[in-house]
């Protein structure tokens, strides 16, 4: 943030505790006014107390009753000042906490910038070097500092002075009402903030300034900030301009420049800082300028939903980053001045702009559930192993960073309206997909309106693993095969065996490239049993096969398979379950089939099976002995409707219960599968 110069105009209101005295013990005591408030007093020294209330007669301990305070908030406050969390203040032009005074705000106290047109730059709170602020929010009752039009840029925010070193030297001139800042004193206090909840600041001074949600001009290392969230702001969510204060839990939700932003030498320390992005034209998630004072970010979590740009460095400055993730930017790193990579150090090296810093060490957004964000929206990544049941929130936005083990004994529930996006850095597309072990169960719980969605950040096929579902069932690779993901051991002797339900689920953009010969699936079956329930499930753009079944007894229902560039059904190892409405749409060259079949014969289903082709191709082929029992199957526009690739027998082969007597048989012109059906994932 850079500040032009205002004017700070000093308004003085009424002082907001006048002090009367009076004795009622004396017949004779003055009349103090209509205001007055008898004191309560106790015998002793006469004529007054060590605090200069004259008592008039007997009494020295006077009592007094302040009249009502005010809840407007502007001018200058001189002393110790305690809020009511019982009221709502008005922030009306600026308040200013002078030298020596201290304002105390406690945990549920409600502060609005009330502002008219042209105000908004006139309008914050600041803290003098040499006063102190006391924000005494709690996770259960946190302050709130916000602006009563509730939008973006409509106040100045909160603004502290401090006494500690800043590249501009001992008394620099701040660009907020030429206050005062810097000096030699680099563990200087002035205060402490917790739980402080800043929304609507960053008013705009000019084309190229604004304020920002929390200004900390050379603030020293004695002031305590921790769990502080900025959010919608118009300009940065905090800005360090020198100084060597620390801060911890910070959380930033759409501030429209910058999340975090320092300049002039800061030093100091972030730590576990949380950063969404889901509205476009923000500037970064990190912006550093000038010198470097090698500050230190810990546990850095960032997450884009509309890409941009994560982390800036101008000038030479840099940073210490570790626990660093970022997910959903178009660009990691940008040296917007062509600084010295070797000054920002991540995970211990120098920083790499064609590294995308999809790391494991994240923040969990859970920490900041006492925000409470008005537009409800989140996000979270999903990685590593999950062993206890875990329900997802359809409200957030997820982001798969390499795999998700969902492990023996545990549950993972995805309610209706969830989106899954996989966040893949080059080369790492193998290694992203949701896998359910023998044991773990997956619960999809999507509807026509809202399904599920599992997606990628590029969308593009290939882009990762997609779905792997690993279960008890017979497979002719007998018990605990190996799976060519992960090693993962499937196959047992549980027929019925549940690995859980799937309902109205898209996925996108899968079928990772394993090698020359193997790639992953949309939707990936290793033996599962026929307790679990799949149906309405859409395979879309995928750059292998939509589904593939390797062994097992699972059957499904009402499947969408739109350009998978391999197979859109593929099944292996004696699969002998059913897919019942299945519609297979295929506009781009370059497929393998409809349908393939490899190896022994389990005789599956398939019933009501509908494949379309604008650009020729085939549509069922059968490997080895493989076959299938086939009932309303409609084929159109496939140049070979049957490929028996091994010369395998067609008597494997049943179309409404008669043997095929040749590949050329033209038995496929059964009623068509109405596409409507699947409006629910065409739409999306």
């Amino acid at each position: 943030m850079k500040l032009k110069t205002k004017n700070f105009v000093k308004v003085f209101a009424l002082a907001a505790a006048i002090t009367f005295a009076s004795c009622s013990s004396d017949d004779n005591d003055p009349d103090n006014g209509p205001d007055a408030v008898a004191p309560t007093c106790t015998d002793g020294i006469k004529n007054g107390d060590e605090t200069g209330v004259d008592c008039g007669g007997s009494c020295t301990a006077c009592e007094v009753t302040n009249p009502e305070e005010s809840t407007v908030l502007t001018g200058e406050l001189t002393e110790e000042r305690t809020l009511d969390a019982t009221k709502t203040y008005s922030l009306e032009k600026n308040y200013s906490i002078e030298a020596g005074a201290k304002l105390i705000i406690p945990a549920g106290t409600v502060i609005n910038a009330t502002v008219e047109t042209g105000d908004e730059t006139e309008t914050y709170i600041v803290i003098q070097r040499g006063g102190e602020i006391d924000v005494q929010g709690t996770a259960a009752a946190p302050v709130t500092m916000q602006s009563t039009g509730g939008q973006p840029g409509q106040w100045g925010g909160l603004v502290l002075l401090g006494d500690a070193t800043t590249t501009e030297g001992v008394d620099a001139t701040a660009e907020v009402g030429n206050f005062k800042y810097g000096g030699s004193t680099n563990d200087d206090n002035s205060g402490s903030i917790s739980y402080l909840i800043i929304k609507h600041a960053g008013a705009q001074i000019d084309a190229n300034s604004q304020y920002n949600g929390l200004t900390l001009y050379a603030v020293g290392s004695g002031t305590t900030i921790d769990n502080v969230a900025m959010i919608d702001g118009d300009d940065d969510g905090v800005e360090f301009f020198g100084g060597t204060v620390s801060a911890s839990n910070l959380y930033f939700e759409n501030n429209q420049d910058d999340s975090i932003d320092w300049t002039e030498g800061w030093n100091g320390t972030v730590t576990n800082a949380y950063v969404l992005h889901t509205k476009e034209g923000f500037s970064t998630a990190v912006e550093a300028d000038k010198a470097n004072g090698n500050p230190k970010l810990i546990n850095f979590t960032a997450v884009s939903t509309v890409g941009g740009t994560a982390l800036q460095f101008k000038k030479t400055s840099g940073a210490t980053i570790t626990g660093l993730s970022l997910s959903g930017y178009e660009t990691s790193i940008d040296m917007k001045d062509d600084g010295p990579l070797a000054n920002v150090i991540i995970e211990g090296e120098a920083g790499n702009p064609d590294t995308s810093y999809n790391a494991n060490a994240t923040v969990d957004i859970a920490i900041f559930d006492w925000v409470n964000t008005d537009a409800a929206v989140g996000s979270s990544i999903l990685t590593g192993n999950l062993t206890s049941d875990l329900t997802l929130d359809a409200g957030i936005n997820y982001f798969l960073s390499k795999n998700l083990s969902v492990e023996d004994g545990a549950t993972l529930t995805i309610p209706a309206g969830t989106k899954i996006t996989a966040q893949v850095e080059s080369g790492d597309e193998t290694e992203t997909y949701i896998v359910v072990q023998k044991g773990g169960m997956i619960s999809i719980e999507g509807t026509a309106a809202n399904p599920v969605v599992m997606t990628s950040t590029n969308d593009n096929p290939g882009d990762w693993g997609g779905l792997v579902i690993l279960g008890d069932a017979t497979t002719t690779e007998g018990v605990d095969a190996t799976a060519e993901v992960g090693n993962f051991k499937y196959g047992g002797t549980t027929d019925d065996d549940n690995s859980g339900s799937i309902s109205y689920l898209i996925i996108k953009n899968a079928g990772a490239q394993i090698d020359a010969e193997s790639q992953y699936n949309g939707l990936t079956l290793y033996a599962v049993g026929s307790g679990t329930t799949i149906d309405n499930v859409a395979m879309i753009d995928g750059e292998d096969d939509g589904v593939e079944f390797f062994g097992g007894t699972v059957s499904a229902t009402n499947l969408y398979f739109e350009n998978n560039q391999d197979d859109s059904i593929d099944w292996t190892e004696g699969w002998n379950g059913t897919v019942t409405t299945a519609y297979v749409l295929h506009s781009e060259e370059g497929f393998s089939t409809a349908v393939e079949a490899d190896k022994a014969n389990g005789n599956p289903k398939l019933i009501d099976f509908t494949a379309v082709s604008t650009v020729g191709g085939t549509a069922l082929q059968f490997k080895k002995t493989s076959g299938a029992s086939l009932t309303n199957v409609s084929l159109v526009g496939y140049t070979t409707n049957v490929d028996m690739k091994d010369n395998g027998p067609l008597a494997n082969v049943l179309v409404d219960e008669t043997a095929l007597t040749t590949a050329e048989d033209d038995v496929f012109n059964g009623t068509a599968v109405d596409v409507a059906i699947f409006t629910w994932a065409t739409g999306n």
